[in-house]
């Protein structure tokens, strides 16, 4: 396979160079001028070469990916026979309990593939910068994972898997938020797409909004604390943990999207208009209200201690917290944290055997550092 550069675009020889200093026999000035200079990479747009991963320009993108892959898991290391002697019990869990189960794994079990499709298939060939592309390689593996856990909790209770995983397309609360990503979706997967001009790097920067902000820092949550409530008191704690481990990977993918997106803005300062923000605040607002209606869907009455009014005041408080983390305004009127102990569990450091179990200590390849 043969490589080519844009003669037009490459970095400029320097004004002399000293033979003797190249490195490798037979290396010439003009080889050494084309190695990648940091200075030089782009998130999107780059015209360095994506396969030398070094030298760093985006360190914050590395150390993510080297905290991923130490936080690595596997859902069939998590026991769930305390679930299914609960579930196969008549009276271990209320109808309105597993009707919040059943709609919460109908969400997930295809949400995660909808997003590794995203990473493979559109948003990993347009940046362009390498270390960005390895944070989203472990990324993709994390999305695998998480959907291999929803089938495992779904297989694992003896669930009708033709229900749960067409929910995405028979219920209507869960079908209308998959609606709402799917057109970003396409954008990005689209063979003709390609950015370069202010309207096309407009298009991914929406996209990469949608899926940072919106659906893994926003659809998410609902389900996360329904299931998390529900191991709080002692009950579905093998699915809780496993929701624990994705929350923590997720939480990850939200912070990741958040630095991409602003690197993206700062390197390219005009796309970030007037216009184009009041577009990213009717989106804001539109998946507030689609999530909300996912909560009234899921909770049509009382449960676990929580109804879904509560969850209005919860997902404006994270769509404040999501807004001004790439530069908006605030959205709403200043809201309270109803669930304070869900700003514990996403700031793991903080959480000690929350269910008895290993799942904040559990890691491989090192120690963590989150600070």
């Amino acid at each position: 396979m043969s490589l080519s550069w844009d003669e037009d675009t490459a970095p400029a020889a320097p004004a002399a160079i000293n033979p003797a200093a190249l490195e490798g026999e037979g290396t010439t000035a003009e080889q050494v001028a084309r190695r990648v200079n940091a200075d030089d990479k782009r998130i999107i747009n780059g015209k360095t070469d994506v396969n030398q991963l070094v030298p760093f320009k985006y360190k914050w993108a590395w150390d993510k990916y080297l905290a991923g892959c130490a936080n690595h898991w596997m859902p069939q290391e998590v026991n769930m026979q305390r679930d299914i002697e609960l579930w196969k019990n008549p009276n271990g869990l209320t109808d309105d309990e597993r009707r919040l189960v059943k709609r919460n794994l109908g969400f997930f079990v295809t949400a995660d593939s909808l997003a590794a499709n995203n990473i493979v298939l559109g948003t990993y060939r347009h940046i362009t910068a390498p270390e960005c592309r390895q944070y989203l390689l472990r990324q993709a593996f994390e999305e695998a994972i998480h959907t291999h856990a929803y089938q495992y909790i779904v297989e694992s209770l003896g669930l009708d898997e033709a229900e749960i995983f067409n929910a995405y397309n028979e219920v209507k609360s869960i079908r209308d938020k998959d609606e709402f990503l799917i057109p970003f979706i396409e954008t990005l997967t689209d063979p003709a797409f390609t950015t370069g001009t202010v309207e096309s790097d407009q298009k991914l920067l929406k996209s990469l909004i949608v899926f940072a902000c919106l659906m893994e820092g926003l659809f998410f949550y609902v389900g996360f604390t329904q299931i998390l409530a529900l191991g709080r008191q002692n009950k579905m704690m093998g699915a809780a943990e496993q929701y624990q481990y994705i929350l923590r990977d997720e939480s990850m993918h939200c912070n990741f999207g958040i630095d991409l997106i602003n690197t993206i803005k700062m390197e390219n300062p005009l796309l970030w208009t007037p216009a184009f923000k009041e577009e990213i605040k009717q989106l804001f607002l539109q998946a507030v209200d689609l999530e909300y209606a996912y909560a009234e869907d899921t909770m049509p009455r009382g449960v676990l201690g929580l109804n879904a009014t509560m969850f209005k005041g919860y997902l404006r408080f994270i769509a404040n917290r999501r807004a001004t983390q790439i530069g908006l305004e605030t959205l709403f009127d200043q809201e309270e944290n109803p669930f304070p102990w869900m700003s514990e569990m996403i700031d793991l450091k903080k959480e000690r055997n929350f269910f008895e179990t290993r799942v904040i200590e559990y890691q491989t390849g090192g120690a963590l550092n989150w600070d």
